[in-house]
Protein backbone atom coordinates (compact mmCIF):
# COMPACT_ATOMS: atom_id res chain seq x y z
CA UNK A 1 0.00 0.00 0.00
CA UNK A 2 1.27 3.35 -0.99
CA UNK A 3 1.39 6.72 0.99
CA UNK A 4 -1.65 7.91 -1.12
CA UNK A 5 -3.84 4.79 -0.45
CA UNK A 6 -2.75 4.84 3.54
CA UNK A 7 -3.92 8.68 3.65
CA UNK A 8 -7.36 7.96 1.43
CA UNK A 9 -8.36 4.69 3.80
CA UNK A 10 -8.07 7.02 6.53
CA UNK A 11 -9.82 9.68 5.01
CA UNK A 12 -12.73 7.35 4.71
CA UNK A 13 -11.96 5.94 7.64
CA UNK A 14 -13.23 9.32 9.13
CA UNK A 15 -16.13 10.06 6.56
CA UNK A 16 -17.72 6.92 7.74
CA UNK A 17 -16.89 6.84 11.68
CA UNK A 18 -20.01 6.94 13.48
CA UNK A 19 -20.20 8.28 17.12
CA UNK A 20 -18.17 11.66 18.12
CA UNK A 21 -15.30 10.03 19.68
CA UNK A 22 -14.54 7.30 17.38
CA UNK A 23 -14.99 10.63 14.71
CA UNK A 24 -13.00 12.55 16.64
CA UNK A 25 -9.78 10.14 16.57
CA UNK A 26 -10.55 8.90 12.80
CA UNK A 27 -9.99 12.86 11.67
CA UNK A 28 -7.00 13.18 13.98
CA UNK A 29 -5.68 10.20 12.58
CA UNK A 30 -6.46 11.42 8.75
CA UNK A 31 -5.73 15.64 9.26
CA UNK A 32 -3.34 17.26 10.48
CA UNK A 33 -4.05 19.93 13.28
CA UNK A 34 -4.62 22.91 10.62
CA UNK A 35 -5.90 20.76 7.64
CA UNK A 36 -8.44 21.55 5.92
CA UNK A 37 -11.41 20.75 3.19
CA UNK A 38 -13.16 22.76 0.63
CA UNK A 39 -15.89 21.30 -1.88
CA UNK A 40 -18.53 23.46 -3.15
CA UNK A 41 -20.49 23.04 -0.41
CA UNK A 42 -18.60 23.19 2.26
CA UNK A 43 -15.15 24.56 4.00
CA UNK A 44 -13.50 23.58 6.96
CA UNK A 45 -9.83 24.12 8.79
CA UNK A 46 -9.24 22.22 11.64
CA UNK A 47 -9.91 18.71 13.68
CA UNK A 48 -13.20 20.53 14.64
CA UNK A 49 -14.83 22.01 11.98
CA UNK A 50 -13.94 19.03 9.91
CA UNK A 51 -15.26 16.73 11.89
CA UNK A 52 -18.23 19.10 12.30
CA UNK A 53 -19.21 19.12 7.97
CA UNK A 54 -18.63 15.39 8.36
CA UNK A 55 -21.22 14.91 11.19
CA UNK A 56 -23.37 17.28 8.79
CA UNK A 57 -22.95 14.73 5.69
CA UNK A 58 -23.29 11.69 7.93
CA UNK A 59 -26.75 13.43 9.45
CA UNK A 60 -28.15 14.32 5.67
CA UNK A 61 -27.63 10.91 4.14
CA UNK A 62 -28.23 8.53 7.41
CA UNK A 63 -27.71 4.90 6.23
CA UNK A 64 -25.04 5.75 3.61
CA UNK A 65 -21.37 5.09 3.28
CA UNK A 66 -18.49 6.79 1.98
CA UNK A 67 -16.70 4.52 -0.91
CA UNK A 68 -13.62 4.37 -3.08
CA UNK A 69 -14.27 4.00 -6.84
CA UNK A 70 -11.21 3.14 -8.56
CA UNK A 71 -7.80 3.97 -8.24
CA UNK A 72 -6.05 6.46 -5.75
CA UNK A 73 -3.12 8.62 -8.36
CA UNK A 74 -0.93 9.94 -6.60
CA UNK A 75 2.63 12.10 -6.63
CA UNK A 76 5.09 14.07 -4.98
CA UNK A 77 2.93 15.33 -1.72
CA UNK A 78 -0.87 14.97 -4.04
CA UNK A 79 -2.97 12.15 -5.11
CA UNK A 80 -6.83 12.27 -6.66
CA UNK A 81 -9.45 9.65 -6.60
CA UNK A 82 -13.23 9.21 -6.82
CA UNK A 83 -16.24 8.41 -4.52
CA UNK A 84 -18.95 7.96 -4.38
CA UNK A 85 -21.99 7.93 -1.61
CA UNK A 86 -23.35 4.68 -1.51
CA UNK A 87 -27.01 3.10 0.58
CA UNK A 88 -26.49 0.66 2.33
CA UNK A 89 -30.13 -0.67 1.92
CA UNK A 90 -30.50 -0.11 -1.81
CA UNK A 91 -26.86 0.61 -3.01
CA UNK A 92 -27.74 3.53 -4.86
CA UNK A 93 -25.49 6.35 -4.68
CA UNK A 94 -27.07 9.97 -4.55
CA UNK A 95 -23.45 11.54 -4.51
CA UNK A 96 -19.76 10.94 -6.96
CA UNK A 97 -17.04 13.21 -6.50
CA UNK A 98 -13.11 13.61 -6.91
CA UNK A 99 -10.80 14.82 -4.28
CA UNK A 100 -7.45 16.07 -4.73
CA UNK A 101 -5.73 15.96 -1.06
CA UNK A 102 -1.87 17.47 -0.50
CA UNK A 103 -0.39 15.59 2.48
CA UNK A 104 2.34 16.66 4.64
CA UNK A 105 5.35 15.30 5.44
CA UNK A 106 3.72 12.54 8.50
CA UNK A 107 1.38 11.40 5.68
CA UNK A 108 -1.92 12.99 6.93
CA UNK A 109 -4.12 14.99 4.87
CA UNK A 110 -2.85 19.15 4.56
CA UNK A 111 -5.94 19.55 2.21
CA UNK A 112 -9.12 18.41 0.21
CA UNK A 113 -10.16 19.90 -2.85
CA UNK A 114 -13.35 18.36 -3.57
CA UNK A 115 -15.52 18.47 -6.98
CA UNK A 116 -18.68 17.29 -6.55
CA UNK A 117 -19.28 15.22 -9.90
CA UNK A 118 -23.23 14.16 -8.90
CA UNK A 119 -25.31 15.49 -6.48
CA UNK A 120 -29.30 14.73 -5.39
CA UNK A 121 -31.43 17.21 -7.41
CA UNK A 122 -34.33 18.96 -5.55
CA UNK A 123 -37.73 17.71 -6.94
Amino acid sequence: MTQYDTAVARYFEAWNATGPEALAKAVAAAWTEDGGYTDPLAQARGHEQLATVIAGAREQFPGHEFRLTGAVDGHHDMARFTWELVSTADGSAPVAATDVITLAEDGRIRSVLGFLDRVPTSG
